[in-house]
């Protein structure tokens, strides 16, 4: 929650510290590069949003100069000279995201979450691909042949298996590695905003579309796409999809002229497509354009023997200069666990772990010390409680949601990621089921 704030007006400039500053940001502010790069030097930005055009070096400049000293920094560009050229080249030259003035704060804030957590699964994409596994060596090798290829690939596995990661890897050993890789999360977006997200709009297409805005389709040229959680793509979206994968042609909206893309497209999905396409929720020739290069990645608990690599390797991130060692017993507590998230819940079980325990020899009891165990037992429990004759399919979702909140504290996104669904899932069951609306709820 650092942002740096770039801007040679100082209208400007007070208006988003004062705006950053009262949502409970620590935010500095410069009015040109070089003020801007003395501030980054003294202390780490994780975040830059930067005008382009100033006197002197511009915002371009100052993002290539912090990229250059840390490249996991995320930088927002404002311009109130808005070009789809300008766009393309920004996001190619490594900007997260490109936002034309006037902009609301609302969407500035929505585009800072969104690019943070971007550029904090990048990362992590160079520091994850942990493993021997023999599955896991598979899906790799699998990933290294679809990048020797310019096809479209269609990743399908369990929420928090490293989908992501592999979609980055793929693209950093492609013939496009040195052009944007530009994520879109299918379920983070509204019906309505998802398609001017994806292929932008025309100037005037719509009451406030004051200037033309690119979409991911054309800020991804000559780079890779990567729609994840494809599933939750709305039906009626879907046939433009389609054309814009089949003819490699964009159509904004307001707009009567199409734009040719050249990009490669990595879908991702955590749920059967084929079973939604018999409920009639996916169509199916989209379904077998995605589907060009199929990879599938194993999950946790058919990869048992990766376990205590990862745990080592999280216990490093998440608490660099300690020197710890987990016991055997602790380890075999993980590898009896199901991980029903995957590496994911593996990664927070153990920063957990590190956070709450002082000695350097971290033993079974460590589990218990974080209610992780009980977490887990009160899980199996509740759910072999609901396993009897004559209960529905639907009570018993209804159940498992339920007991799924619980055991996160009321996280949404959490209860997501061990469910194996989509936030909006768990949001649509919470409503539909009318669930208790816990004040824990609100932390998604």
């Amino acid at each position: 929650m650092k942002v740096l704030v770039v801007d040679d007006d100082p209208s400007m400039r007070a208006a988003l510290e004062a705006r950053f500053s009262g949502r409970g940001w620590d935010v500095d502010t410069a009015s040109c590069a070089s003020q801007a790069l003395e501030k980054f030097r003294r202390g780490f930005h994780p975040l830059i949003v930067t005008d382009i055009r100033m006197p002197g070096e511009d915002g371009l400049a100052v993002m290539r100069a912090a990229r250059s000293l840390a490249p996991q920094t995320a930088v927002i560009l404002l311009t109130a000279y808005a070009s789809i050229p300008d766009a393309v080249a920004a996001m190619k030259h490594g900007a997260c995201d490109y936002l034309v003035k006037p902009v609301s704060f609302a969407e500035l804030e929505q585009s800072a979450e969104r690019v943070l957590a971007q550029c904090r699964s990048q990362v992590e994409a160079t520091r994850e691909l942990v493993g021997k596994d023999p599955a896991w060596l598979r899906a790799l090798e699998r990933a290294r042949q679809a990048a020797a290829s310019d096809a479209d690939v269609l990743i399908e596995a369990e929420s928090g298996t490293g989908k992501e990661l592999i979609a980055r890897l793929i693209h950093r050993l492609s013939s496009r590695a040195q052009h944007p890789f530009v994520a879109v999360n299918c379920a983070a977006f509204p019906e309505h905003l998802l398609e001017s997200e994806l292929f932008g709009y025309a100037k005037g297409a719509f009451t406030g579309a004051l200037n033309a805005k690119p979409g991911k389709f054309q800020l991804a040229h000559g780079g890779t796409l990567l729609l994840d959680e494809i599933g939750d793509m709305p039906l009626n979206l879907q046939p433009k999809l389609l054309r814009a994968l089949q003819e490699r042609e964009v159509d904004r909206l307001g707009d009567t002229r199409s734009v040719s893309v050249d990009l490669r497209v990595i879908a991702t999905t955590n749920c059967s497509l084929t079973q939604m396409i018999r409920e009639g929720r996916f169509r199916a020739d989209l379904y077998y354009r995605l589907n060009v290069v199929p990879l599938s990645l194993p999950p946790l608990r058919e990869r048992k023997s990766d376990v205590r690599e990862l745990a080592d390797h999280f216990a490093r991130l998440y608490a660099p200069g300690r020197s710890i060692h987990f016991a055997d017993d602790f380890v075999r507590r993980l590898e009896m666990h199901s991980w029903p998230g995957n590496v994911r819940e593996l990664a927070n079980c153990i920063r957990r772990v590190v956070a709450l325990a002082d000695a350097s020899e971290i033993d079974a009891s460590a589990l218990e010390a974080t209610g992780w165990v009980e977490s887990a037992n009160t899980e199996s429990a509740c759910t072999l409680n609901s396993l009897r004759p004559g209960v529905s399919l639907g009570e018993m979702e209804r159940k498992l949601v339920e007991i799924t909140l619980q055991a996160t504290g009321g996280n949404r996104s959490r209860a997501a990621e061990l469910l194996g669904v989509s936030l909006r899932t768990v949001r649509n069951k919470v409503r539909s089921y009318g669930l208790p609306n816990w004040n824990s709820y609100v932390h998604e």
